[in-house]
């Protein structure tokens, strides 16, 4: 089954360059989502919402109103066992077999990544709702392919942004706080990854992609404390919406002069260590920010590195982002099981390789073993 996309030469002309900054619609607010039929009417007839199996029981109650008044035959998928290849060939039949006309993609990360996958092989169009504020994938036009297992394989570009997100703050607030800590692991990381890649670049966008990072970084950095203390309130509010919508703009922006570097290329590798499947996505990215960091001070010399890793070693310890293996839950980690995910994170095409210097599995490994020295 053939999930990459088909070159962009074959859908535009050589002289047109996508420029994916945003969704075509976005809404936003407390209880939004009970105000959002007729936006989601307009699309079709017959919507796939599409799952993890206990979200869609949550989400149900709400989206059951709109169903019925606007006399919609919806059908449910679950994208187990993972955001894998076997997964959407399973949704696939279900979207035939239901004669979906779109799709609604409902949860966190890998239900949104699949969500967005399958619309885009079916050219359906794509709702997303995400019910936590732990990653960005609401918003972007890119999806991560898992192994069955849970490992990192490879990621999608997509040819869109989701025609509608719909951001409910009444459901994100359902969510585990721990949720909205990955989101702003995951979140921050924009600044530390986005200001490598680009290279110094004077691209007007890219430019505003950095600078819109950095205006992220500070608003979390700033406002994350009290919003994790006042749930549902503005503040929270705001770093909600910095982890799910800035973040997803920044990407849009910069395009490929901001993409991923070392923190989500750890991420990528700690993934084929089974223990660390109970660590959520931002977690393993926020550690990952800590271990590029680390490679800069380490083979660099940089001394900026050192000081922003102690920023961020107070940061997290206030608002409970991991800072070490032993805090992602991988005390019991072999020596070997490391090296093995500092290999994967060093495969030649590994975002690893967008830092400005070389990195060999062994440097990682004691970059990954001593964050908080």
């Amino acid at each position: 089954m053939q999930l990459k996309n088909p070159p962009l030469s074959s859908c535009l002309s050589n002289t047109l360059t996508p420029l994916l900054v945003s969704p075509s619609q976005v809404i936003k607010g407390e209880g939004i989502l009970s105000q959002a039929g007729s936006a989601i009417a307009r699309f079709g007839q017959r919507p796939v919402m599409v799952g993890g199996e206990q979200t869609l029981k949550v989400i149900r109650p709400y989206l059951e109103p709109i169903l019925n008044k606007f006399k919609l035959q919806s059908a449910q998928a679950t994208y187990t066992p993972d955001c894998s290849e076997s997964s959407l060939e399973a949704l696939t039949k279900a979207v035939k077999g239901h004669q979906g006309d779109f799709i609604i993609g409902v949860g966190g990360g890998k239900a949104l990544d699949t969500a967005k996958l399958l619309a885009h092989q079916q050219q359906l169009p794509i709702i997303t709702i995400p019910t936590s504020a732990a990653t960005c994938a609401a918003w972007t036009a890119l999806s991560n392919i898992y192994s069955d297992q849970g490992a990192f394989q490879y990621d999608v570009p997509l040819l869109k942004c989701p025609d509608l997100v719909i951001l409910d703050y009444e459901v994100v607030k359902t969510a585990p706080k721990r949720t909205l800590v990955a989101g702003i692991g995951d979140a921050i990381a924009k600044w530390y990854e986005a200001s490598v890649s680009s290279r110094n670049s004077t691209a007007t966008l890219t430019v505003a992609a950095v600078q819109q990072a950095r205006v992220l970084r500070d608003l979390l950095l700033q406002k994350s404390v009290a919003a994790l203390e006042t749930p549902g309130g503005e503040q929270w509010q705001e770093v909600v919406d910095a982890s799910v919508l800035l973040a997803g703009v920044i990407g849009g922006l910069g395009g490929a002069n901001c993409r991923t570097v070392a923190a989500h290329a750890v991420h990528n590798g700690l993934t084929h260590i089974p223990a660390a499947h109970s660590a959520l996505h931002g977690e393993k990215v926020a550690y990952g920010i800590l271990v590029q960091l680390r490679l800069e001070e380490m083979i660099q010399g940089n001394q900026l590195a050192v000081s922003s890793r102690q920023q961020l070693l107070k940061f997290y310890e206030e608002i409970g982002l991991p800072k070490t293996l032993e805090e992602l839950g991988l005390s019991d980690v072999t020596l070997a099981q490391l090296r093995q995910a500092a290999e994967v994170t060093c495969q030649p095409k590994s975002d690893l390789h967008r830092l400005p210097f070389k990195v060999c599995a062994e440097q990682l490994l004691a970059a990954m073993m001593s964050t908080t020295v």
